[in-house]
């Protein structure tokens, strides 16, 4: 990849730290409750988030870089007595998956489950299941599997500590009905997630994804080191953070080799 795209994603990344420590000063006194609840995917507040995947090395032999920007919504809503999180997501991919490796761009495939909230007793643990849909969006089949998916996620969340907070969201989907020729998705996802505070609403920790294709048994395991501050403007609470991340064990191409995950994560308070 051209040294000076490099350089101007480490340009990019390196603006973000410096807008980090800048709303850092702005905002000393962030709320401690917010900040531990801020990377909560179940947390009963309406969010919105800005998330982009830079991909500099794929596995195989391209040696080229990628790029996956995502919108995801998520809402909280009741259905009778029972709560339920639905959450949305949407990308928009640019991957050397064209001809001689070159970059092909566009929407990729629509993402959504609803996952139902098990009453644990303990309002700071939360854990919920419910069952996933993927449709084909994607504006070229080079870019998703060009098939309905269905499937099923499970998440769990523990903020118990003030100081650290874990979990995880496991999903699986498979493909259904007619693939148009296309191999018969079936992937699993796990994502482990942990948050150490450090105080003013700056945190650490990482929320790599790892995959595994039940197909053709490629698999993908990065691990990432996260910076992050949480700030609260009037009813909203920010998150903006940075993650490297780099696969310590991986088979099959096309897979993320060395990646920077950044993000505008935004929830809506009452």
């Amino acid at each position: 990849m051209p040294l000076t795209l490099k350089r101007s994603y480490l340009v990019a990344a390196l603006g973000i730290l410096w807008l980090l420590s800048d709303i850092g000063a702005a905002f000393a006194q962030s709320d401690a409750e917010a900040a531990a609840q801020a990377n909560n995917p179940l947390a009963n507040i309406t969010a919105f988030n800005l998330q982009n995947y830079y991909i500099d090395e794929f596995t195989g032999p391209s040696g080229k870089s990628g790029n996956q920007f995502v919108l995801r919504y998520a809402q909280p809503v009741s259905i009778g007595d029972s709560q339920w999180l639905i959450r949305a997501s949407l990308p928009y991919n640019s991957f050397p998956v064209g001809v001689n490796g070159s970059t092909e761009s566009g929407l990729g495939d629509f993402d959504i489950f609803a996952a139902y909230q098990i009453n644990t007793g303990d309002p700071a643990v939360s854990f919920a299941i419910g069952p996933e849909l993927v449709a084909p969006t994607a504006t070229s089949d080079l870019l998703g599997s060009d098939q309905w998916q269905l499937g099923l996620a499970n998440v769990y969340f523990n903020a118990k500590s003030p100081k650290f907070q874990y979990g995880y969201l496991l999903t699986w989907r498979g493909g259904v009905g007619d693939t148009d020729g296309n191999p018969r998705v079936s992937l699993g996802a796990f994502q482990p997630f942990a948050f150490y505070q450090l105080g003013q609403g700056w945190y650490t920790g990482g929320a790599p994804i790892w995959t595994y294709n039940f197909q053709n048994d490629a698999y993908s395991v990065p691990l990432g080191i996260r910076i992050g501050k949480v700030f609260k403007r009037n009813k909203t609470v920010f998150n903006l953070f940075v993650e490297p991340q780099w696969s310590v064990a991986d088979r099959g191409a096309g897979l993320p080799k060395t990646q920077v995950y950044f993000a505008v994560n935004m929830q809506f308070q009452q």
